[in-house]
């Protein structure tokens, strides 16, 4: 969980030629936007328990708490992506930009949680090979013992999940930074919308199945969720590979009518030469 998205990280500024600036920019703007995330999350659980927002009940009480857990991770998370690519990272316009943007904010969060993940390992082996008796009050002892049992008897592959579920879903923040980087190239808001939605059907679908089915099933929905975020971040990446051949192959006079640049930009892709370097870059490499 701590080493993948570095060597990740890594891997994209080696290829892309580019330094670690936006991957830390990425990095940051999750940790930013847990600042807000977080306590909201509380607040919001607090109004449920004290009745101040009325409580779902039966069959949809799964759903409606799956729902708002998504919507809330995906608004605060996607709209600091947007303040990110606003006001920090004003010069980030490109595919490679995106792609590394969302690599360090999903790099992030798998880091933090494999911190707590070890935290927790250290915490266990202690409390293994101390006296529980002098750790926790005599009435906490068998939950106490009954939470080592579980932890120390579950098989070794359970303990690789976590790993899983970072590999699968960094691909997801990748796609959402491209997302989100669409709102300052096509000029579209809706591009940011977008986004926070696929985002929370993502948390949400994986959250009801978890609970529905338990951890195996929650990871094979997410890993089809990560072959959609792969399509989405090659769609992106072939789009704007089309848009730069177009911007080489002719250059509009402003002053010109539409039908005159109309017939400019087919002239021109009618004499570009469909060589292996731009079909390369081409959305049909």
């Amino acid at each position: 969980m701590v080493l993948l998205p570095l060597f990740v990280g890594w891997l994209l500024t080696r290829k892309f030629k580019l330094g670690w600036r936006v991957w830390w920019i990425g990095a940051a703007t999750f940790v930013i936007s847990q600042i807000g995330h977080i306590p909201f999350n509380q607040v919001l659980n607090l109004l449920f328990v004290r009745g101040v927002l009325p409580t779902p009940s039966g069959p949809w009480e799964l759903p409606v708490s799956a729902l708002l857990a998504g919507l809330s991770a995906g608004l605060f998370e996607e709209l600091a992506r947007y303040a990110s690519y606003r006001w920090w990272i004003r010069d980030a316009r490109r595919w490679k930009d995106g792609v590394l943007f969302g690599a360090g904010h999903g790099g992030a969060e798998a880091i933090l949680l494999g911190a707590l993940v070890l935290v927790n390992f250290i915490g266990m082996v202690a409390a293994r090979q101390a006296d529980i008796n002098q750790l926790v009050p005599a009435e906490q002892i068998p939950l106490a013992q009954q939470q080592l049992a579980a932890y120390w008897g579950s098989p070794w592959y359970d303990n690789l999940l976590g790993a899983l579920e970072r590999a699968l879903t960094l691909p997801f923040h990748i796609a959402a930074a491209l997302l989100v980087l669409q709102v300052f190239i096509r000029k579209q808001s809706r591009w940011l919308w977008m986004a926070v939605l696929w985002h929370a059907l993502i948390n949400a679908a994986a959250l009801m199945v978890f609970d529905l089915a338990g951890p195996y099933l929650a990871e094979l929905v997410l890993g089809c969720f990560a072959v959609v975020n792969v399509v989405i971040i090659f769609i992106l990446r072939g789009e704007e590979a089309d848009a730069q051949l177009l911007g080489s192959a002719v250059e509009v006079v402003p002053t010109s009518s539409p039908s005159e640049q109309a017939q400019a930009v087919q002239k021109a892709l009618e004499e570009t030469p469909l060589d292996k370097e731009h079909l390369d870059e081409s959305r049909y490499e």
